[in-house]
Formats: C-alpha cells, structure tokens, sequence
C-alpha cells in the first residue's frame, strides 16, 4: 500500500518545495489499475513504436525476429520501470525529488536535466509526425497547402510544415496547463480509441497483400543479424526515459498493487502488439510497393482516397498527441520546476521543455532509420541507463526503500552531502555514461556501445554501492518519517 505520509505546506525550504513537487495527499492518489493499463497502452500505441518496428523491417529483419526484439526488449525495461515505480508510490514523490537522496538534494538536478533534455527530444520527434499527419491531412481536403508560398521553407522545413508542427506543438502545451487530471482523464478514452487506426491499417495490408501468406514469408536480409543487439538497446533505450521518472505518475496511485498489475499487464503486452501491427503493416509495404514505408502518414499517402486519408491521418494526430502528453512533458515539466521551485511552476516546465524540443531539430532525428535506432536511442540509452542503476542501488540496497521524506526537502538535512551534491553519484553517473558511449568515438571499443544501456548501467551500479559502502561520511540508513 501507499505510505499514508503527508507533510505540511510550510516551514520546508522555498528551494526546494512547492505544491508540485510537494508529496501527494491521500485524496490525490486516484490512479487505480485500469488507469496505468490505459496509460501504458496510450504510451505504447504511438507512432514511434510504430516507426521503430517498422524501421526494424527496412534494415532487414524478419517480420517475427522484429516483434521478438520489441518483446524482450520490454520484458528488460519493465524490471527498472518497476523498481523505480515503488517509491513514487510509497512516498507519493516525483522523480527529481527522489533523485534527492541519491545524488543530494541540489545534484538532483543533474540526473533530472540530463532525463529532461532527452524528453525535449522525444516533444520534438513527436510534435513533427503530428505537425506532418496535420499536414497530411489538410493536404487530404486541400491538396495545395503544402505549396503554401510556392513551396518556401526554412530551417528544413515548409511553411506549411511549420504551420503544422506549431499548431501540433501548441496544443501539447495547452493541455499540460490543464494539470495531470486533465492528462488522467485523456489518457482514459484516447489511448483504446489508436487502436482502431492500426487494425484498419493491419485490414488494408492483409487484403493488399493478397493475404498473410505473402508478408509473413518475407525472410531476413543477409546481416540483418548485426543489428539485433543494436536494436534490442535501442527497444530498451525507447522507455529508458519512463524508467526513470515512472514515479511522477506513480505518486498518484492508490496502492503498490495498483500500480504494478496496470504496468505489468500493459506494457509488454500492448508494445508486442502495436509493434506487430507497425512489422506486419511495413512487410505489407514491402509486398506492394515493393519498398519498406515505415512512416505510416507516407504509407497514407498512397491511398488515394480523401475520407480515408483523412480519418486515418487524423487518427495519427491523436495517437501522437496521447503519447507526447504523458511521456515527454509531464516529466520535464517536474524536473524544471525543481531547478527553481520559488519561480516555476509544472506549466512553466512544459512550456521550457516545448521551446527546446524546437531548438533540438527533431526533423533530422527523423530523417533515417540508423539515426533514429543507432544515433538517437543508442547513444541516449547509454546516458539514462547510468541514472536508473544507481537509483535503485540506493533505494532498493543501500536505503532498503526506506527514505527520510521531510530531509528531501531540507538543505541542511541527511541528504544535504556536501553542499547538495553526492560525489559518490556524480563519480558513478560520470563513470557509467563514459564506459558506455566510449564505443561510438573509439573504434577499438565500438562493442561496448552496442550494449550501451547494459554497460552503462552494470558500471554505475557497481561503482555507486561501492563508494557509498567504502567511503567515509556516506549518508547511513535511517528510520521512515511519517510526518
């Protein structure tokens, strides 16, 4: 069960405390299991699994080693996801503050900066597919707006592509200045509703292709072999982010039960699926075009028929839009208001993480398959991985989940270190991010950035319990405060 704790709204530090990064009340924990179930299946059914699946086909995989790789790769990332879910439930904290006691309460700022920079990413790769499904889809009843001012662009983009990618961007914003009630509430009827747009694309590929037959024999390309560990990092790198900051949803749960049968039951299951569905509709591509389209608003192109691109495209934005909301603002949003508590609040972080989400040209993220696989997920993989070991050495061996929670937010209390900054994670955190993309600029060590989330991870674990266990002055274990 959820620890009944709740502390009072005054006499914490203003550094370090305001009403967001507060603990939860007991009246707040409304999340039952249906809820992180639809949560997760909102997550999971988006179209960047749908594009990571497909682009699994397009370097040349089988259709049945792909959905393999998406379900071990889950399976790996569903342990982290629900270590680190714990404590948001039990102490009803967010992911920045919980980073408090492992890497003192103002170097919480780094693991929090470090996870909120890769969000910022992830806002922009899925503002651009919205903004492009937008664009798709006004193109469907208009076909001469994506020539709007004879076709001028900048930055690598269309006018009309701008005018998308904003207004898709602008109504990621809005929401998240409605709070995580708003995002409860939307996650609720949205994430069952995308499903409908991969069965109907998954009907129209079977009956393109003239039956399962032809995309199911769809064997391997000759080294498709070389990329299944890459790609197997890359499936575990694609929820290393949620595997870090699971808890600014699991504060809200009304029980550890909760929360973990919705999580268990949901994810690996429903990316399997959605993933299958991203493999077989990309195979079917292949059968009929005789090329891999693994962007489905490209493949909705091909149609030919306005109602149909319509409603397909329009589904695309709504799915991007499900998943954009709750994976890649909510958890920034915690982790810039916790640099300035006294100024910013959950808004203002979303709204600094979208304007960074623009600087970060996601458009090129999106240009190829090896960069979004190899270069985007690989090398952020490799820089997460180290975060989540070393909060679950410290929460789950050396605290043995018990936490002081008022000295979270208390500049002189148990997890002040020194100054704020815990060295021995700041040492463990450095160590694991350099043995882990080393790899990617020393040739002779490439192999080790092939496993980058598993190098990265196994070092800081190791390096972080050994500093904290050998050296002097390290924070001991202390007694649950319940007030």
């Amino acid at each position: 069960m959820a620890a009944m704790v709740e502390l009072p709204d005054t006499g914490l530090d203003p550094r370090l405390y305001n009403a967001d990064l507060a603990p939860t009340r007991i009246a707040q924990r409304k999340w039952t299991t249906f809820n992180y179930a639809t949560l997760w299946i909102g997550m999971a059914h988006n179209i960047p699994t749908y594009l990571m699946a497909g682009s699994f086909i397009a370097l040349g995989m089988s259709w049945w080693v792909a959905v393999l790789t998406v379900l071990i790769g889950n399976l790996i990332v569903l342990v982290p996801i629900l270590l680190n879910s714990h404590p948001g439930t039990k102490y009803g904290i967010p992911f920045p503050v919980l980073c408090r006691a492992s890497f003192g309460v103002f170097g919480a700022n780094i693991p929090a900066m470090l996870r909120a920079v890769v969000a910022a990413g992830w806002f922009g790769i899925e503002s651009f597919i919205g903004g492009q499904a937008l664009n798709a889809m006004i193109a469907s009843v208009a076909p001469g707006f994506p020539n709007l001012l004879g076709g001028a662009g900048f930055a690598g983009m269309s006018v009309s592509m701008w005018i998308t990618f904003l207004a898709f961007w602008g109504l990621n914003i809005w929401i998240i200045y409605h709070g995580m009630e708003a995002i409860r509430r939307f996650e609720w009827w949205a994430g069952p509703l995308v499903l409908l747009l991969a069965i109907g694309l998954l009907t129209w590929a079977i009956s393109a292709a003239h039956g399962l037959g032809p995309i199911l024999s769809q064997p391997s390309k000759p080294g498709a072999g070389a990329v299944f560990i890459p790609s197997l990092v890359g499936v575990i790198a694609f929820w290393a982010t949620l595997s870090l900051n699971i808890p600014d949803f699991t504060r809200f749960a009304r029980s550890q039960r909760d929360q973990w049968v919705g999580q268990t039951v949901a994810l690996p299951t429903t990316m399997a699926v959605f993933a299958g569905f991203g493999v077989l509709i990309t195979s079917a591509s292949m059968v009929v075009y005789h090329k891999a389209i693994w962007n489905p608003v490209v493949l909705m192109g091909q149609f030919h028929n306005t109602f149909v691109e319509f409603i397909g495209l329009g589904a695309i934005v709504l799915a991007t839009l499900s998943v954009n909301v709750a994976a890649n603002v909510v958890s920034p949003s915690y982790d810039i208001s916790n640099l300035f508590p006294r100024r910013l609040r959950f808004e203002h972080g979303g709204l600094i993480t979208g304007i960074a989400a623009i600087l970060m040209v996601p458009w090129k993220l999106m240009s190829d398959p090896h960069i979004y696989i190899f270069d985007w997920l690989g090398i952020y993989g490799g820089a997460l991985g180290p975060i989540a070991a070393i909060l679950i050495a410290d929460y789950w061996v050396f605290r043995r989940r018990t936490l002081a929670l008022r000295d979270l937010y208390e500049v002189q209390g148990r997890y002040r270190y020194t100054g704020g900054f815990n060295w021995n994670a700041i040492v463990a955190l450095a160590a694991g991010i350099f043995v882990a993309l080393i790899g990617d600029v020393v040739p002779a060590l490439a192999g080790l950035a092939t496993y980058s989330w598993f190098v990265g991870f196994a070092v800081s674990f190791g390096v972080y319990l050994g500093l904290m266990y050998s050296r002097s002055g390290a924070t001991t274990l202390v007694p649950e405060v319940s007030t």
